[in-house]
């Protein structure tokens, strides 16, 4: 997994890269569904992640008609989707690892009452950020 940028941007750069008013970000935050960190005058900042989720909530809302309420709902399952994924990662990678420690070819556990297999899960890929356009 590639490590993100700890670029910060304003609430301005982000609403114009993004066609949308300033006011509709800070609803967002209201409802809870963004969470920009601040600056020490209190200026917001979006980082990637923010960002991120902001492209996921325009999806949501400009493609899909889902409304705000609807748009919470599924951010809070992905994120659930997200913590079960790594619970299971883990969990396969314990099991692979206790197998190994066992000595326990796969071979000999053909006619276990459980058959057990090594198991790979597959490499998740993340969405490439957009970068925010540069002002001249």
């Amino acid at each position: 997994m590639a490590k993100k940028s700890k670029a910060a941007y304003m609430i301005s750069a982000v609403a114009e890269q993004y066609d949308i008013h300033p006011q509709t970000l800070r609803l967002y935050e209201r409802e809870g569904l963004l969470t920009p960190s601040r600056s020490d005058g209190n200026t917001r900042l979006y980082t990637d992640d923010d960002i991120e989720r902001l492209e996921v909530i325009l999806k949501l809302t400009r493609e899909l008609g889902v409304n705000l309420a609807g748009v919470e709902i599924i951010l809070n399952m992905r994120a659930k989707m997200s913590a079960m994924q790594q619970q299971i990662e883990e969990f396969v990678a314990q099991l692979n690892s206790e197998i190994s420690r066992r000595g326990v070819p796969v071979e000999d556990t053909q006619h276990s009452l459980i058959p057990v297999v090594e198991v790979k899960t597959p490499a998740v890929r993340e969405k490439p950020v957009r970068p925010l356009r540069k002002r001249v």
